[in-house]
C-alpha cells in the first residue's frame, strides 16, 4: 500500500512542479469544446478500517480489518472480449473542456475490495447467538479464517461514480505527439455490489447505493496523431459507506465502514472535437 501511495503522491508533486514551467496557452488539443473518452485498468490499495455490523441479535464492530484488491489475470478473454470487459478492475472517463485547459470529467472507478480471511480482527460489541458469540476469543479477537463467521467483499465491485474538475498543462509538443499532465479533484457516490455472508445467512450480492467518496488525482497523457490518448493516472481518496447491505432479503441488517484508498491506472482513449460550421 505504501508503494502505491508514495507513487501517487510523487506523481502529483511532480505534475504540480512541472506546471510552474509549462507553456500551454496555444495547445489546441485541450481547448474549450474538446471531448475525451478513456477506458483503463487499475490497481488499488486500502487503509485498514473498522466495519460495524448491526442487525437482529447483534451489534458489533470488527476493528482494523485488512483488505486488498483482486486483479484479474491478464487474458484476451477477460480484458478485450466485449461481454467481459467489466470483469477486471476498470476505469471509464468522459471529459468535456468547459474552457481552455479545464475539463469536467465524469468517471466510474470499478475497484474490487476483498477482506482478508487469514487475519485476526479486534472485536467490540455484542452477539446474542451463542454459536457465533463463542467465536470471539479471549482478548476480544475474532479469527476470520473461519468463514462461518463472515465473508465480506465488494467485488462487482467497489463502484465509485464520480464527477471532477481537471486542469491540463502541456509539457512537450512535436509533430504528431503531445505530452500533457492534468491535476484535479472529484467527488461522487458509492454503488457497490457487496458479496457478504454473515452468521450463515443467505449470501448478499446486489448493487446498493451505500455512501460517498472524494478524491484528488493527477495524470500524464500522451496524445498521438492529435487523437489517440494513452493515460497514466494516480488517485488518492476517501470512501465512507454508512449503508452496506449484508443480507439477501430486505431485513434491516447492514454494515458501515470508511477508509482511504490509493489507485493507479493505465488505459487508452480518444480526444476529439466537433468542427464549427462557417
Amino acid at each position: 500500500m505504501k508503494k502505491i501511495i508514495i507513487a501517487c503522491f510523487s506523481l502529483f508533486v511532480i505534475s504540480n512542479s512541472m506546471a510552474q514551467t509549462s507553456n500551454s496557452e496555444e495547445n489546441s488539443l485541450t481547448k474549450k469544446g474538446k471531448i475525451f473518452l478513456f477506458w483503463g485498468w487499475n490497481r488499488a490499495v486500502y487503509s485498514d478500517s473498522d466495519i460495524h455490523f448491526k442487525g437482529n441479535g447483534y451489534d458489533f464492530t470488527l476493528q482494523n480489518v485488512v483488505a486488498h484488491d483482486r486483479p484479474t489475470a491478464i487474458s484476451f478473454n477477460d480484458y478485450l472480449k466485449p461481454d467481459r470487459v467489466t470483469i477486471p478492475q476498470t476505469n471509464a472517463r468522459i471529459g468535456y473542456f468547459i474552457k481552455d485547459n479545464v475539463a469536467i470529467v465524469l468517471g466510474l472507478d470499478h475497484m474490487k475490495y476483498v477482506m482478508d480471511q487469514n487475519q485476526n480482527a479486534g472485536f467490540k460489541g455484542t452477539i446474542s447467538d451463542p454459536t457465533y458469540a463463542a467465536m470471539v476469543q479471549p482478548g476480544q479477537v475474532v479469527n476470520l479464517t473461519d468463514e462461518k463467521f463472515l465473508t465480506f467483499e465488494h467485488t462487482d465491485g467497489l463502484n465509485y461514480i464520480n464527477i471532477g474538475a481537471e486542469r491540463f498543462e502541456n509539457l512537450y509538443r512535436t509533430k504528431g505527439f503531445d505530452l500533457e499532465f492534468s491535476y484535479g479533484a472529484g467527488l461522487g457516490a458509492l454503488l457497490p455490489k457487496t458479496n457478504a455472508k454473515l452468521f450463515g445467512n443467505d449470501r448478499s450480492d446486489r448493487f446498493h447505493l451505500a455512501g460517498f467518496g472524494a478524491d484528488v488525482r493527477t495524470s500524464f497523457n500522451a496524445i498521438f496523431a492529435n487523437h489517440i490518448l494513452l493515460r497514466l493516472e494516480g488517485k488518492v481518496g476517501y470512501i465512507n459507506m454508512p449503508d452496506i447491505k449484508t443480507t439477501l432479503n430486505n431485513q434491516p441488517d447492514k454494515a458501515s465502514q470508511d477508509f482511504f484508498f490509493a489507485q493507479a491506472n493505465l488505459g487508452i482513449g480518444y480526444i476529439f472535437g466537433f468542427s464549427k460550421k462557417k
